[in-house]
C-alpha cells in the first residue's frame, strides 16, 4: 500500500519503474513471447552480447543468441515446458564479434494478471571476470586445455610454448590414453598456425591402402571408383598442422613416402603426374618403442631420426596421481554441462579407490569411468556404489589397518612407502628423504597403517 502511495506521489508508472530497475542492473535480461520472439532486451544484454536492442527485439530468440544452451539444452524452453525455473545454469554465448563468453543463466515463466502464461524471461550473468580469476588461480596447473599439478607435466608445460613457436617436426611419446592428441592440439593452438586447419589421422585405424589415399589424396581415374579428385590430408593441412597418431603402425612402404614429404615438402596424389607442395607442420605420436622397432627392422632408421627433432614424453597417469582429483573435477564440470546434471564431486572413499588404481588406460580410462558414473549418479557426489563393481570388490579393507579416507592420506601413504622401500626401511633415512622429522614419520606410519617388515632395530634407525 505504501509503495502504491509513494508511486502516486512521485507519479512513476509501475511499468516505467520496472524498466528503470532492469536498465540499472548488470545482468543481461530479455523476455520472449509464446512465439519465441524477443519482447524486451535490457542495457546489460546489449553490452554483453554486443547486439543493439533495436536489432534484437521482434526477432526469434535463436536468431539473436548463439549459445551452448540452444535447442535441446535451452533452459528457457525447459522452464516454459515444466513451469519450474532454472537457477544458475552454466554455459556460454557467442557475442556479435564471435567471442565465447561464459555465462550463468536463470529463467522464469511470465504470466499476465489472470495467471496465464504469456512468455518467459531469462537473465544471464557475464562470468568472464570470475572465469579469468579462476584461471589465474589455477594458471600454474593449466596450459590451453591441458591440466596438471604434476612436476613431470610441469616440464612438458614449460617447453610447449617454445615448441609451438618453431616449425620443427615433433615426436610425442606416451602410453595409450595419456593425451598425445590433446598435447598436439595445444601445440597447434599456441603456434602462429592456430587459425589454420588442424588435421588428425590415426595411422593404426586404417588399412594401408586406405591410409595412403587419405594422406596423399588421389586424382580422378586413379583406381576403380575414383570418379573425381580427392585432396589428401597433406593438402588439407596446408598452412596448419598435420597430426599422425600411432605412426609406429605405418607400413615400410608408406614410411618411405612420408620421409620424402618431410624432407622435400612435396607429395604426389595417387594417379598424379606431378608433385604438389605442402607446408603443413608435422606432429607424430606413438605408444610404441620406436628404437626397438628400428632394431627389428620394422621402422626405418632414417625416418626415426627425421621425426625425432623435438621429442616430448608424456608420463602415464600412474606416475602423476596427484592429477587425478584435478582431472576428475574437469570431467565432472564438462559432463554436468553436457548432460544437464548437478554432480558436485566424488566422495572420499570413492576417490581413495580411484587414487589406488594404476590406470592402464590412463586419462582416457579415467574419463570413461567418470562418464559411466554419471549414468548412475544424477546429483550429489559420486560414491563407491557408482564405480565399477569389480573395482570395489577387489578393494577390501585390510584387517587392523585404518581405511584411507582421503586422497591426501593416500598420497602420503604412497610417498612414505616409496621412501621406506628406497631406504630399505631405514626410517631415519626415509624421514630425511621426505624432509620431515623422524617422529612425524613415525606418527604418519602409525596413522596410515603402513606395515613395517619385522627386523632388528639398529641404532642408526633411532
Amino acid at each position: 500500500m505504501t509503495d502504491a502511495i509513494t508511486r502516486r506521489k512521485k507519479k512513476i508508472p509501475v511499468r516505467n519503474a520496472t524498466d528503470a530497475v532492469l536498465e540499472s542492473i548488470s545482468d543481461g535480461v530479455f523476455t520472449v513471447d509464446l512465439d519465441w520472439r524477443i519482447a524486451s532486451f535490457n542495457r546489460a544484454a546489449e553490452e554483453i552480447t554486443g547486439i543493439p536492442r533495436r536489432e534484437a527485439i521482434g526477432r526469434p530468440c535463436s536468431d539473436v543468441f548463439r549459445s551452448s544452451m540452444c535447442g535441446a539444452e535451452c533452459a528457457l524452453r525447459r522452464t516454459l515446458k515444466t513451469g519450474r525455473p532454472v537457477i544458475g545454469k552454466s554455459g556460454y554465448i557467442i557475442d556479435a564479434e564471435g567471442n565465447r563468453i561464459p555465462v550463468s543463466v536463470s529463467t522464469a515463466v511470465l504470466k499476465d494478471s489472470h495467471g496465464r502464461t504469456v512468455g518467459g524471461a531469462e537473465t544471464f550473468r557475464d562470468m568472464r571476470d570470475v572465469d579469468a580469476l579462476r584461471r589465474e588461480l589455477e594458471g600454474k596447473f593449466h596450459l590451453g586445455d591441458l591440466a596438471s599439478r604434476s612436476p613431470l607435466m610441469k616440464k612438458v608445460f614449460e617447453i610447449l610454448p617454445v615448441v609451438a613457436s618453431s616449425p620443427s617436426t615433433v615426436l610425442i611419446l606416451g602410453d595409450t590414453g595419456t593425451g598425445k592428441e590433446l598435447v598436439s592440439r595445444t601445440i597447434h593452438g599456441l603456434s602462429p598456425r592456430s587459425r589454420a586447419p588442424f588435421i588428425a589421422v590415426n595411422c593404426g585405424a586404417l588399412p594401408d591402402t586406405l591410409l595412403e589415399s587419405e594422406l596423399f589424396g588421389y586424382k580422378a581415374g586413379a583406381f576403380t571408383g575414383a570418379g573425381r579428385d580427392k585432396p589428401g590430408r597433406f593438402a588439407l593441412a596446408r598452412g596448419g598442422t598435420l597430426f599422425l597418431d600411432e605412426i609406429g603402425e605405418m607400413s615400410p612402404a608408406l614410411q618411405v613416402r612420408l620421409l620424402r614429404v618431410l624432407q622435400e615438402k612435396t607429395f604426389e596424389p595417387l594417379g598424379a603426374t606431378r608433385s604438389e607442395e605442402t607446408d603443413a607442420r608435422m606432429i607424430v605420436a606413438t605408444n610404441k618403442d620406436l628404437l626397438e622397432l628400428v632394431k627389428r627392422g620394422v621402422f626405418r632408421e632414417d625416418l626415426y631420426y627425421r621425426i625425432n627433432v623435438v621429442r616430448i614424453e608424456l608420463p602415464p597417469l600412474r606416475r602423476r596421481k596427484e592429477d587425478i582429483p584435478l582431472l576428475i573435477g574437469r570431467f565432472i564440470e564438462r559432463f554436468n554441462r553436457i548432460q544437464n546434471k548437478s554432480v558436485q564431486g566424488v566422495e572420499p572413499e570413492a576417490l581413495s579407490i580411484l587414487m589406488a588404481r594404476d590406470w592402464p588406460g590412463n586419462v582416457r580410462e579415467l574419463e570413461n569411468v567418470i562418464e559411466r558414473s554419471f549414468i548412475l549418479c544424477r546429483e550429489g557426489f559420486i560414491g563407491v556404489r557408482h564405480l565399477p563393481e569389480e573395482w570395489t570388490t577387489s578393494f577390501p579393507a585390510v584387517a587392523g589397518r585404518p581405511p584411507l579416507r582421503t586422497a591426501h592420506d593416500f598420497l602420503d601413504a604412497q610417498a612414505i612407502q616409496r621412501a621406506l622401500e628406497a631406504n630399505h626401511y631405514n626410517r631415519l633415512a626415509a624421514a630425511r628423504e621426505l624432509g620431515i622429522h623422524k617422529t612425524t614419520l613415525f606418527r604418519r606410519i602409525k596413522k596410515l597403517g603402513i606395515v613395517m617388515p619385522r627386523r632388528r632395530i639398529r641404532k642408526e634407525d633411532l
